[in-house]
């Protein structure tokens, strides 16, 4: 069994998966609009273009998201994404890169538990936890 975290967007999931493509080092695999299938009808004509699906490759797991039907987005909570970096470096970098237009919650910074951990809700409204765990 695998879990792949499924994502819900306002009408920006194509941009999300574009900027989590070039920062994250993921590779988008699918993506496909309203536009064409049977759900075309069921969505105002200006969401058309809207993504119903998207899929990309980040490392070993699977990311997926769509544009949820206007009337229905609720945003993100309860839960974040975590990125486990191999290095403190790598760590900093992908916190940087998620940090534009974000609202950072934990400064990327030492704990307890790891080298470098920082938490935020990015410009997409997804939130995410950045972790580079201390070796054992």
């Amino acid at each position: 069994m695998q879990m792949n975290p499924y994502l819900s967007f306002n009408g920006n999931c194509e941009e999300a998966f574009n900027f989590y493509e070039k920062n994250l080092g993921g590779k988008i695999l699918a993506s496909m609009t309203y536009e064409g299938t049977p759900m075309a009808e069921q969505v105002p004509a200006e969401w058309r273009k809207k993504i119903i699906h998207a899929r990309m490759a980040l490392g070993e797991t699977l990311l997926m998201g769509s544009d949820a039907m206007p009337d229905r987005y609720e945003g993100t909570k309860g839960f974040s994404l975590n990125l486990n970096a191999k290095d403190p470096a790598e760590a900093e970098r992908l916190f940087l890169a998620l940090s534009e237009k974000a609202t950072v919650t934990m400064t990327l910074q030492p704990t307890f538990w790891a080298l470098r951990f920082g938490m935020l809700v990015d410009q997409f409204g997804i939130s995410w936890m950045v972790n580079c765990e201390k070796p054992r």
